[in-house]
């Protein structure tokens, strides 16, 4: 069996002092390009392949950080491309990692997690009851996000319903006077902050408002909601219909229940939806939506832990941004 090379084979090949090496490998105090050059050819040469768990143990940097969900639940992934965009950015690996169970059971299997040594910083993406953001005592660094409960539910800065009366007043600007709502489950933050601002804007403007079909967060409950509307809602000489919808998701239903019952969207009945997923753009009308900045969420969440790693002021938090893209099923 060959011996595999250590940086003492590589130092002597090198020509250099082992603590240089070992400078080499940890980018740590000046080293001439011409030395350094010699050490990563001897390196290539023996094939050599640093220990990194006991440099880790050594060191206690690993170069990774863990982002921690709660089980199996919907991923959120545009804020994980943005928090994994950051982590490379930073020079760390970014690992996912599922902790279900209920809150003890939680809480024991976190603290395994931060005590494994694998990891210089850990983010919550959802609270765990009786964990507070800490720098553990060996150095690892642990944030919770504010932005989801324990269900990975958004709450706070995500429950901003404001687009809501965007769009209604707009569409009644452009000659909409009914208006229906058809709302996601009203055990989330965010629908129910829909819902409010639904009515409130209605109430406002003086439009007709043909109330809110409330149900879940799926296709389904869209197209139940344009399958059960009378017959005799959209004729030929009544106004526009505006459906206002929780999600894109739902969405997706609606305009399909549209296509079913020979309704014209948006010329007889205008849609929109929340979350400016892919399959809005392709749909026939494309649809018009909200598109949060979870990927910049993601960044700076990230930016904040390795701020903290490095012993710095950590960014101060932002509510991630809210744009209205107006698309083909709308005026």
């Amino acid at each position: 069996m060959v011996r595999a090379a250590t940086s003492r084979d590589v130092a002597r090949l090198a020509g250099v002092a082992q603590s240089t090496v070992s400078n080499v490998l940890n980018d740590r105090q000046p080293i001439a390009p011409a030395t350094r050059e010699r050490v990563l050819a001897a390196m290539a040469e023996l094939n050599y392949r640093p220990n990194l768990a006991a440099r880790a143990m050594r060191t206690r940097r690993t170069g990774r950080l863990a982002v921690v969900l709660p089980g199996v639940t919907a991923v959120p992934t545009r804020l994980l491309v943005g928090a994994s965009a950051a982590a490379v950015a930073g020079g760390y690996s970014l690992e996912l990692h599922g902790l279900p169970g209920d809150q003890p059971t939680r809480a024991a299997r976190l603290a395994e997690l931060v005590d494994s040594n694998q990891y210089e910083g850990v983010l919550l993406l959802s609270p765990i009851a009786g964990v507070t953001d800490q720098k553990a005592p060996d150095g690892v660094i642990l944030l919770t996000l504010t932005t989801f409960d324990h269900e990975m539910r958004t709450r706070d800065d995500m429950t901003d319903a404001s687009p809501i009366a965007a769009f209604v007043e707009r569409l009644a600007a452009r000659g909409h006077r009914r208006f229906l709502h058809v709302a996601g489950p009203q055990t989330y933050p965010s629908a129910r902050a829909r819902l409010e601002a639904f009515t409130e804007v209605t109430t406002r403007l003086g439009v007709e408002s043909l109330g809110a079909v409330i149900g879940e967060w799926s296709s389904q409950t869209g197209l139940d909601a344009i399958r059960t509307l009378p017959a005799d809602v959209l004729s030929e000489h009544s106004s526009p219909l505006a459906v206002i919808a929780g999600s894109d998701t739902i969405a997706v239903g609606v305009v399909r229940g549209a296509w079913e019952r020979g309704w014209n969207v948006p010329n007889q009945l205008s849609v929109t939806g929340w979350d400016d997923r892919e399959i809005g753009r392709f749909l026939g009308p494309s649809l018009t939506t909200v598109r949060t900045d979870e990927e910049g969420m993601g960044r700076l969440a990230v930016e904040q832990v390795l701020a903290l790693i490095r012993g710095e002021e950590p960014p101060a938090w932002a509510a991630p941004t809210q744009e209205i893209i107006w698309r083909e099923s709308t005026p």
